[in-house]
C-alpha cells in the first residue's frame, strides 16, 4: 500500500513524467491493421484536481485548452477531470469532489509505484503520469502514448425521470480481450462550470472547470472476446439538481485491472435530453 501523503504540486516538481515501472502484462491487446495502429484512436487523459489546491486552477485551464483542441496534436484526446476530496479539510469543500475519485487516483498511485498522492496530477492512457500543469510533459506523454482504435459504440439516451439518465451503448470494442478480462466504463462529465471560491488556498478566485466527471459506471465486463465482438449494455445515472444536458457529455473507455486504457470514445448529449 502507498503511504497516504498528500501534496499540492506546481510546475517543476520532480514527481512528473514517470511511466509505470515493470509494465504489467496487458489483459487486452490491439487487433488492428498497421494503418489503424499508426493513426490510432483517441488518447484518454485523466486529471486529478481539487479546488482546494492552489496550483490546480492552472492545470484546469491547460486541460480545458487540451479538450478544446487548442494544441495541434496528431491524435484526438478525451479529457476527464476527477476532483478528489482530500483537500476539503483545508478551508474549502470542493463542490465536485468525491471519495470515489480519490480511490481511483490511489489505484493509479499504487500501479505507478509512487508513494504520494498529489494534485494536480495527469495520467495518460493509464500508463504514464506527470504534474498536470507541466504542458511539455503532458504533450510529450500524449504523443508517445500507445494508440488503440476507438470503439464503434452507438449511443441512445433516455430520461425515464427528471432526475435520471439512461445511456444504452451497442458496438464493437475493436480491441481483443483475453481471459484476464476488461471493463467498459462510462463517465458522465460536465463542462462550463464556474465557482466563486470563498475559502481555502484559492479564496477570492473565480474557478472555471471543464470535463468534470460527475458520475462513473461500469457498462459490463468482457473476457476472451474478439475485437469484432458486439457489446451492448445500459447504464443509469442519477442526476444532480443543476443538471444541464447542453453542458454534458459521455465518455466510454476500456480498462483492464491495472487501469490501462485500451480505447476510448466520447459523445455529446442530445440537445433535447
Amino acid at each position: 500500500m502507498v503511504r497516504c501523503l498528500f501534496t499540492c504540486l506546481g510546475k517543476g516538481s520532480d514527481n512528473g513524467g514517470a511511466p509505470i515501472p515493470n509494465d504489467k502484462a496487458s489483459s487486452a491487446t490491439a487487433d488492428v491493421t498497421a494503418e489503424e495502429n499508426r493513426r490510432g484512436g483517441a488518447v484518454l487523459v485523466e486529471l486529478f484536481s481539487s479546488q482546494g489546491c492552489a496550483t490546480s486552477p492552472e492545470a484546469e485551464v491547460l486541460l480545458s485548452r487540451l479538450g478544446r483542441g487548442d494544441f495541434e496534436l496528431e491524435v484526438p484526446v478525451v479529457v476527464l477531470a476527477y476532483h478528489v476530496d482530500y483537500w476539503d479539510y483545508n478551508g474549502w469543500k470542493d463542490p465536485f469532489g468525491h471519495s470515489h475519485w480519490t480511490v481511483r487516483q490511489k489505484a493509479y498511485i499504487e500501479e505507478l509505484g509512487l508513494d504520494t498522492m498529489f494534485t494536480p496530477q495527469v495520467v495518460v492512457q493509464g500508463r504514464a503520469q506527470a504534474v498536470a500543469n507541466d504542458q511539455d510533459s503532458l504533450v510529450g506523454m500524449i504523443k508517445s502514448a500507445p494508440k488503440f482504435p476507438a470503439p464503434t459504440f452507438q449511443a441512445t439516451f433516455l430520461r425515464p425521470t427528471t432526475d435520471s439518465l439512461e445511456v444504452t451503448l451497442t458496438g464493437a470494442l475493436r480491441t481483443k480481450v483475453d481471459s484476464d478480462g476488461a471493463d467498459i466504463m462510462v463517465a458522465l462529465y460536465e463542462s462550463g462550470l464556474v465557482t466563486d471560491c470563498s475559502g481555502g488556498d484559492n479564496k477570492g478566485r473565480v474557478l472555471a472547470n471543464d470535463f468534470v466527471v460527475r458520475k462513473l459506471e461500469k457498462l459490463c465486463s468482457v473476457k476472451s472476446a474478439s475485437a469484432k465482438k458486439t457489446v451492448s449494455g445500459t447504464v443509469a445515472f442519477c442526476l444532480w439538481e443543476s443538471f444541464n444536458g447542453t453542458k454534458c457529455g459521455v465518455a466510454v473507455f476500456v480498462q483492464n485491472n491495472s487501469h490501462h486504457i485500451f480505447g476510448c470514445q466520447s459523445f455529446q448529449l442530445p440537445e433535447d435530453i
